[in-house]
């Protein structure tokens, strides 16, 4: 990463270690002391607290990195978005799609109760993986004979949930590569199934489990469809060239008008409900190709703007941590004055583990994705065809 850079993501980098780390132990104390007492009341000081932590990677993408959202869905969803439970699924396109989404959540007034379902390693990543924890995410660990237990206990848990939440899945497994889209329509032709072209097969198991144990207490489910606008960059997070604002336009089919996005009214049988999975996103690859070739979806464009709070809440942790910053500085030169020493070094040193920090939890992701688009498209034939029945149950995280 070249210097300018580094300058500029080495105080976001504090900033988000720091205050991260303060909520992880506000977290724990309540934990502690609050859930065994009232688990309604845990939850929603851990969302007010999830929230301030996710607020930041908010604002990176909505004040800094100049991510554009555009969402088109008819009136009736937008008035539920955030008011209801919600079970979500998504394409998976690009290695922010999980923050595309927790920005929706944002301006939904539910991203305190954002939920997704993750890998078990990820838990034990510092601040995000601890505050996920906290927050009642889903960790899974790749066999389905342990994780079909895990989800169906982490679910039947929410029922009691005193805030509307939205519970997020990526039914494809994976994030869409070349490479992983000519194998998914090698199979697709392969098997007789509909030829995809902007989507890869989705994977049913999970999404199934979940409509089995949800459909009792959410009575929604929202299905987004998220693109890249083909004469805009894609999204990234830590920079910006140029001033250049870059564009992702989302379609969310809801509960209402659309019934066949209801709980209520999905199949019974656990393989109707795997049909219609695989039939939304037939109807979703046909929404692509309709975006592609004319630049828009064709439902109105519903305003979300780019709130103050996010900017406000980086701000007075910034002030918070300026200022204490500020306090040992002072400390330090009242230390030399009386014959100890005070090294910089120390401070520089920890600021050069925190910027690498940062760089490993925003890149981990991406690098996880990407691991696989080196392998042959043989590979990639042969890993689809053992695993299209697989879990499905990559987060919008």
């Amino acid at each position: 990463m070249e210097i300018p850079a580094l300058l500029t993501v080495l105080p976001i980098g504090l900033l988000f270690l720091l205050s991260g780390l303060a909520i992880n132990a506000v977290q724990a104390i309540v934990f502690l002391s609050i859930r065994p007492l009232s688990r309604s009341l845990h939850r929603r000081i851990n969302g007010f607290l999830a929230e301030l932590l996710w607020l930041q990677p908010v604002w990176l993408l909505d004040w800094w990195a100049g991510v554009k959202v555009q969402l088109h869905a008819d009136p009736e969803t937008c008035q539920l978005m955030g008011k209801e439970h919600a079970l979500v699924i998504s394409n998976h396109r690009g290695d922010i799609d999980w923050l595309i989404g927790w920005i929706l959540a944002q301006r939904s007034g539910c991203l305190g109760s954002a939920l997704a379902v993750m890998k078990k390693s990820s838990k034990f990543l510092p601040v995000i993986g601890w505050s996920m924890w906290f927050s009642e995410y889903i960790f899974l660990e790749g066999s389905w004979a342990k994780d079909q237990n895990t989800i169906k206990w982490g679910l039947q848990r929410l029922k009691d949930s005193p805030r509307s939440f939205w519970l997020a899945l990526f039914v494809e497994g994976t994030r869409i590569t070349p490479a992983k889209l000519l194998a998914a329509q090698e199979y697709a032709t392969s098997k007789g199934l509909p030829y995809p072209t902007n989507l890869l097969i989705p994977r049913t198991k999970g999404f199934v489990l979940a409509v089995n144990v949800m459909r009792d207490f959410v009575p929604a489910i929202y299905d987004m469809t998220v693109i890249t606008p083909k004469d805009a960059p894609a999204p990234t997070l830590l920079r910006r060239d140029n001033h250049q604002y870059y564009g992702c336009t989302i379609f969310v089919v809801g509960s209402c008008p659309r019934k066949t996005s209801s709980m209520g009214s999905m199949p019974k049988s656990d393989e109707d409900v795997s049909k219609w999975c695989k039939d939304i996103f037939v109807a979703k690859d046909a929404l692509l190709d309709k975006h592609i070739a004319t630049g828009t979806f064709g439902d109105e464009i519903r305003p979300i703007g780019s709130p103050m709070k996010s900017l406000l809440v980086v701000l007075s942790w910034s002030c918070l941590l300026l200022y204490g910053a500020y306090t040992d500085f002072s400390s330090g030169r009242s230390s030399c004055r009386h014959g100890k020493a005070f090294s910089p070094h120390r401070c520089i040193g920890a600021s050069g583990c925190h910027y690498a920090f940062l760089h490993h939890c925003l890149s981990l992701r991406a690098s996880q994705l990407c691991q696989s688009s080196e392998e042959s498209s043989e590979g990639h034939k042969q890993k689809l065809a053992s695993s299209v029945g697989g879990t499905g149950n990559e987060p919008i995280a």
